[in-house]
């Protein structure tokens, strides 16, 4: 399938870890993640007027987002990503790009177009060009996967999440981050083509899960704002 389902939960620590131990006599445990999680980190783009933000905002059913990814800070691998979203159905396309390039968007700058360059770059290039897409924030987590071929489903537990303005430290080994939801708050998402296999639900318990439309990006472009309404010092960034 092109698009596929995507379901999320805001799930405290202890329901996390109940959950987290039932799957793993069910699902296989993506490969990559050799003490238990990977870290993920994003640097996402908007253009001049925020359109990315506002449709969140707004819950705009039909979004595109831009993204650079690199995993566990490896600098050696970085995936150029579009993230579509329709109806709580997701596709994503996402190709490999050279440090060098990355250094560019960083700066706010196309590496520009070359024969071999792919659709996606030609796109991204496009939006800087016409809408002044730029970098805007980075979004950081530790994230735990299970894997289940039937229904081609994937389970991931995202930890942890936080978030900054710094865009330009995106390819450091370490970046200062504050976290983005409350302590002990985590992010259960559920993804699948067709149809989720009825013993994976049941060990979710889906039931009784608090559903959410979390948005990673939209929580760092306004962490202040929200931190400030709960009280805490929205220069904390």
């Amino acid at each position: 399938m092109d698009y596929r389902h995507e379901l999320k939960f805001l799930v405290p620590e202890t329901e996390l870890e109940m959950i987290k131990y039932r799957l793993k006599l069910l699902m296989r445990q993506d490969a990559h993640q050799k003490k238990g999680f990977y870290t993920v980190r994003s640097l996402y783009f908007d253009d001049f007027y925020d359109s990315c933000m506002r449709e969140n905002e707004d819950g705009t059913d039909n979004r595109i987002k831009y993204r650079i990814r690199i995993y566990d800070a490896d600098t050696s691998v970085i995936k150029l990503e579009k993230k579509m979203k329709y109806r709580n159905m997701t596709r994503k396309v996402s190709r490999s790009i050279s440090k060098e390039d990355c250094l560019c968007y960083m700066s706010g700058r196309s590496p520009g177009l070359l024969k071999e360059s792919t659709e996606l770059e030609k796109e991204l290039y496009g939006q800087m060009r016409m809408r002044g897409m730029h970098p805007v924030c980075i979004v950081e987590y530790e994230r735990t996967a299970f894997i289940e071929p039937k229904g081609n489903v994937r389970i991931t537990f995202d930890k942890n999440i936080s978030g900054n303005e710094k865009t330009e430290k995106f390819l450091e080994r370490k970046v200062q981050t504050v976290p983005l939801l409350a302590k002990g708050s985590h992010i259960l998402e559920v993804k699948y083509d067709e149809f989720l296999p009825e013993y994976i639900s049941g060990a979710l318990e889906l039931g009784t899960l608090q559903r959410t439309s979390f948005s990673k990006y939209y929580y760092a472009r306004n962490y202040k704002s929200i931190k400030k309404k709960a009280g805490g010092d929205e220069n904390e960034f």
